[in-house]
């Protein structure tokens, strides 16, 4: 069978761009049993809940959801186990450093197959205010209603 190639997505966190600013991102391995691999290869995850601790020079994935697998016997796994991150040590270092700021948090932005390979997407993320969140939310719709109306005029032709 030959080997995957390409980027598959398996779950993406579209909450923690409402609901953090995202100041920088980074890809990481994650340490995994078998069962779930077979249960993220079936698309199956949920990072809704989900953020990373930095304990001992090491970060881990906690709360993220990956479902039992169904096929699985006494070895299944525990769907919201904490889950080691694989980074090289500059990039814990300069997490380390981050975190140590108050009000930043790191939370996983995308979980997916990379050539073959379980990865997680996280961002080094500061919470945003309410009143951000509404002016997002404003400017999406703002931008939306133009775009909108900039294709209602195209379609209309140029002497309508």
């Amino acid at each position: 069978m030959p080997r995957e190639q390409g980027r598959k997505l398996i779950a993406s966190n579209r909450k923690a761009y409402h609901d953090y600013h995202v100041d920088a991102t980074y890809e990481a391995g994650l340490v995994l049993t078998g069962t779930e691999v077979k249960s993220l290869r079936l698309g199956r995850a949920s990072l809704v809940d989900g953020f990373a601790t930095i304990d001992g020079g090491e970060v881990f994935l906690r709360n993220v959801h990956i479902p039992e697998y169904t096929e699985g016997t006494w070895t299944n796994h525990e769907p919201r186990r904490t889950r080691k991150l694989l980074l090289h040590r500059e990039e814990i270092a300069r997490l380390v450093g981050k975190t140590k700021e108050s009000g930043t948090t790191i939370v996983p932005l995308a979980l997916y197959f990379k050539d073959g390979h379980a990865k997680v997407e996280i961002g080094l993320a500061r919470g945003k205010k309410t009143h951000d969140k509404r002016r997002a939310l404003a400017d999406k719709q703002v931008a939306r209603e133009t775009q909108r109306a900039l294709a209602s005029r195209s379609r209309r032709g140029p002497g309508a």
